[in-house]
C-alpha cells in the first residue's frame, strides 16, 4: 500500500510507544477494572466513534480523585455510550447523584442495560440537551452553588471556557472538574502546519485551537489548583481554591 493509500487514524494513547501503552493497561489497569466497566468498553469498541470514549487508564485516576474528594454530588458534561458515568457512579456512594448531560441518548443507551446490571441506575439523572442551558438552569437556584464535589467535561471543545466558568459557580471549594482532551493527540506541541484538517471526522486543527485556548486559559486562573495528566488524551485536573 503507497503512502498516498494509508489511512491516518486518531490514537488514543500519548506514549508513542504503544507497547509501553499497552503494557500500562495490561499490568496497572485492566487488573483492576471492574467487571460492568470492562463489559461497557467492549460494547463500545464496535461503535464507529469509539476512540472518543473515556480513556481507561485516565478513568483509573478519575476514580482515584472521586475516592479522594469524597464524591457524592457530581455532574458529567459528556456522556457519549457512558464508561466514565459508569466509572463514576460505581465510585459514589450509594446516596449519591451524577447529572449527567449529552445531546445524543441514543449512544448512552448502548451503555444503559450494562449500567442497569451493576445496579447504579439510581444514581444518575440523565439529560438529553445541549449542556450550557442546563448549566444555567442549576445556577438560577442559588441553593446549586457551590454544591457539587466533582465535574467530568468531555464534550465540545469550543465550549470548555463556557463550562469552566459556570462550574466555578457550582462547584464547592475543594471540589475537583477534570477536562478531557486536554493534549489532543499530541498535536498542542506540534507545529500547526503539520497538524491535518480532518481525521475520522473528527475536525483536529480547530478543536486543537480550542484546546490551546483552554489551557492557557486554566494557566492564568488563579481560582483553581492545575495539573496536567498525559493519560487517555490528557486530562487536567483543576481543584477549585476559593
Amino acid at each position: 500500500m503507497g503512502e498516498s493509500a494509508k489511512k491516518t487514524t486518531v490514537y488514543k494513547g500519548l506514549l508513542k510507544n504503544e507497547e509501553l501503552y499497552q503494557y500500562i493497561l495490561e499490568t496497572s489497569v485492566y487488573p483492576r477494572e471492574p467487571e460492568p466497566l470492562k463489559e461497557l468498553r467492549d460494547a463500545t469498541a464496535a461503535h464507529p466513534r469509539a476512540f472518543i470514549a473515556a480513556a481507561p487508564d485516565a478513568g483509573q485516576l478519575i476514580d482515584m480523585l472521586l475516592k479522594l474528594v469524597n464524591a457524592k454530588k457530581t455532574i458529567e458534561i459528556g456522556v457519549f455510550t457512558g464508561y466514565s458515568l459508569l466509572l463514576t457512579a460505581l465510585s459514589i456512594p450509594n446516596d449519591g447523584k451524577i447529572i449527567a448531560i449529552d445531546v445524543d441518548r441514543k449512544n448512552y443507551e448502548i451503555g444503559l442495560p450494562i449500567i442497569r446490571r451493576a445496579g447504579v441506575e439510581h444514581k444518575i439523572n440523565f439529560i438529553e440537551s445541549q449542556a450550557l442551558p442546563v448549566l444555567d438552569k442549576l445556577l438560577e437556584d442559588h441553593e446549586n452553588e457551590g454544591s457539587l464535589d466533582f465535574a467530568f467535561v468531555d464534550a465540545d471543545k469550543g465550549n470548555y471556557k463556557n463550562y469552566h466558568e459556570r462550574l466555578m459557580k457550582l462547584l464547592k471549594v475543594g471540589g475537583v472538574v477534570v477536562y478531557d482532551n486536554t493534549l489532543w493527540y499530541g498535536t498542542v506541541a506540534l507545529p500547526e502546519d503539520l497538524v491535518e484538517e480532518l481525521v475520522d471526522g473528527v475536525h483536529m486543527k480547530e478543536m486543537r485551537k480550542h484546546i490551546m485556548q483552554l489551557n492557557k486559559y486554566l494557566a492564568t486562573d488563579s481560582r483553581v489548583q492545575i495539573c496536567v495528566a498525559p493519560l487517555g488524551d490528557g486530562i487536567t485536573i483543576c481543584r477549585r481554591i476559593y
